[in-house]
């Protein structure tokens, strides 16, 4: 069975400005926003403007926007953060994980022996999100 795209979910809900973000990238098909409850520091999560549940239902040209940018934020989280990689993840039904049914691309800067933290439910300070928000502007 098919399932329906919600168009009040909260990444819906973000993207429209419904509720606050921070954002460090967007344009007509794209935006880029700090993770609340970020798996380490400068984890951004990348989502389509266009509403889809996954990658699964998702349109072809809907997706090539979107991994245009999910390159992009790479790039400059890695820069930003002086990074020794980027782990790129993406959830596609509740058995992989998805809890937000909005596709969406996690961009998570890496480092040698630190491993990612858990997904704890519990928010990030602004400030601090805002200062590693500044940076990935910055290298962009």
């Amino acid at each position: 069975m098919q399932q329906v795209y919600d168009e009040n979910n909260i990444f819906a809900k973000l993207i429209r400005g419904d509720i606050p973000s921070i954002r460090v990238y967007e344009d007509n098909d794209v935006v880029a926003f700090m993770d609340v409850m970020p798996q380490g520091k400068g984890h951004t999560l990348i989502v389509p403007r266009k509403g889809s549940r996954n990658l699964l239902d998702a349109d072809p040209e809907t997706l090539s926007k979107v991994i245009k940018v999910v390159q992009k934020i790479a790039k400059a989280v890695k820069k930003a953060f002086n990074a020794d990689g980027v782990t790129v993840m993406q959830f596609n039904e509740p058995a992989s994980g998805q809890t937000v049914f909005h596709l969406h691309f996690h961009v998570i800067p890496r480092f040698e022996n630190v491993p990612l933290k858990p997904h704890s439910g519990e928010p990030v300070d602004t400030k601090t999100l805002e200062q590693s928000a500044a940076k990935i502007r910055a290298a962009l």
